[in-house]
């Protein structure tokens, strides 16, 4: 199972980006996908996660500060799921990521496959 961050960049407080994470040889309609961020010096922490369609939860949380801002969607003809992040912030500045597994799990150890990270830095 490969996945595939993109989408990070520079952008202003108060700006956009919008992330992706695609898989080429499996469907994550299968898999709940989280994006999990990391900004320098500090842990890996969770941002947002969809269940997967086949466990009919319709489940997607969200970490409180970007609760609001983001929202996290499927993007079934592409194959992916996307992050849209609005209005953000120069602490939403990290390393972005996706994991999937079959749930939501909170602990991203819990995770079994990775994608490479995605820069997003939001600066003046």
């Amino acid at each position: 199972v490969q996945l595939q961050a993109s989408g990070g960049g520079l952008v202003q407080p108060g700006g956009s980006l919008r992330l992706s994470c695609a898989a080429s040889e499996f469907t994550l309609d299968s898999y709940a996908i989280a994006w999990f961020r990391q900004a320098p010096g500090k842990e890996r922490e969770g941002v947002s996660c969809i269940s997967s369609v086949s466990s009919r939860i319709g489940v997607t949380w969200y970490e409180p500060s970007v609760k609001g801002r983001f929202t996290i969607s499927r993007d079934n003809a592409k194959n992916a799921v996307t992050l849209q992040m609005n209005s953000l912030k120069p602490e939403d500045t990290a390393v972005y990521y996706c994991a999937a597994d079959s749930i939501c799990y909170s602990d991203p150890t819990s995770f079994g496959y990775w994608g490479q990270g995605t820069q997003v830095t939001v600066s003046s």
